[in-house]
């Protein structure tokens, strides 16, 4: 009766990988090398001092207990050298590569907030990396994230109060980034500003909380990035949203305005019936996909004539915005694609509508800005 089919793997719990291992032993004799030309360069500087007896006054003195490091091939041990004064001077020896206290790679230290943002919430994010890492991975508790994101929030903190007079603005996107979240009484957004430089680097400008998309929350972000010396830029994008055109002619009344097409096609489309919004499309495409304006002009009064008759309101809603709408004409054409609607923001911030529902609403008011800055930094 004592017989049994059931067999137990050895080390069934851990995954073998030979390549690995090997990788993870090359790189320890590799750190273990580059820490011991540090130390000779360290005692290079001390050749001179001797003792009274005419020995070396600093010499080394063992190593300190080996400590795991945490790499992105998994854990490798590492022990550093120690020194010694033998006429009572104080000396320390400290590592550049493997500094005192860090139990991480800059790489994988990166990679934590990372997959926070991913959707990887606090308490899976040592099983998550134990996977990548191996179960000997250890120092990655909730607690790393919970720090992490205290550094973001400082972080953020200084780059909110940035000055901005050092490269003038020539366009910017503007938009609001609904996060799912909700206020005391009405449904939390963040206010989001992109500008390009005229060479062409874009940098986010604001990431601000606001409620919904009002002229007063506009105006709030507005006003604080003149008061940090932004310039007048030449183009501002966006989309439908009138609280920001509103609060653009107060704080810059002499930029100009660019209606975001691909949210004016949606809305066109939304007063046709569905048979009709296919051709209605392809006619809309005709328009601000133009090689001049000229031609875009033809295309949009046919399109008024073609579809008036029997859907007003849908070319009432195009021909309410026409200037705006054809304002990136008149800008250098290389433009064109990036300036007649406002992509850059909606495709940075893709991620953010999953991260939320990944979190299952616990993400606080502040937490969603700091998390929302880091994806910012990413995409630039």
């Amino acid at each position: 009766m004592g017989t049994t089919n059931i067999v137990d793997f050895a080390r069934r719990d851990e995954m073998t990988d030979a390549l690995a291992e090997l990788l993870k032993t090359g790189a320890q004799q590799l750190i273990a090398t580059a820490v011991e030309a540090e130390l000779v360069s360290y005692l290079a500087q001390f050749t001179g001092l001797r003792t009274d007896a005419g020995h070396a006054a600093v010499v080394r003195n063992g190593h300190h207990p080996a400590r795991p490091f945490q790499t992105g091939i998994g854990p490798v041990s590492v022990r550093i050298p120690k020194v010694r004064s033998k006429d009572g001077t104080p000396v320390t020896f400290r590592s550049a590569l493997v500094p005192p206290y860090v139990r991480r790679t800059k790489t994988l230290e990166a990679a934590l907030p990372w997959l926070y943002r991913k959707g990887i919430s606090s308490g899976e994010m040592a099983p998550a990396l134990k996977v990548l890492l191996g179960p000997d991975a250890v120092g990655l508790s909730a607690n790393t994230v919970s720090r992490l994101k205290r550094d973001w929030a400082n972080e953020y903190e200084a780059w909110k109060g940035a000055e901005l007079d050092d490269e003038p603005i020539v366009y910017i996107w503007a938009d609001g980034v609904h996060s799912g979240l909700r206020g005391e009484d009405d449904k939390l957004c963040a206010l989001v500003i992109i500008g390009v430089t005229a060479r062409g680097k874009k940098r986010f400008l604001a990431i601000e909380d606001g409620v919904r998309e009002s002229t007063q929350s506009w105006r709030e972000v507005l006003l604080n990035l003149k008061s940090r010396g932004m310039n007048a830029p030449k183009l501002a994008i966006g989309d439908g949203a009138m609280g920001f055109w509103a609060a653009m002619d107060e704080v810059y009344p002499e930029t100009r305005h660019q209606r975001c097409w691909q949210h004016k096609t949606m809305n066109v489309l939304n007063c046709l019936p569905k048979l009709s919004q296919p051709k209605a499309k392809a006619a809309l495409h005709d328009i601000w996909q133009a090689e001049t304006k000229v031609d875009a002009e033809k295309a949009f009064d046919l399109f008024i004539k073609t579809y008036e008759p029997k859907y007003p309101k849908a070319t009432l809603c195009l021909q309410k915005d026409r200037e705006e709408l054809m304002a990136f004409f008149d800008f250098p054409a290389q433009h064109w694609q990036s300036i007649r609607t406002s992509n850059p923001i909606e495709s940075a911030f893709a991620t953010i509508r999953h991260r939320t529902k990944r979190s299952k609403g616990c993400l606080s008011r502040d937490g969603m800005l700091h998390m929302m800055f880091k994806l910012g930094q990413c995409a630039e």
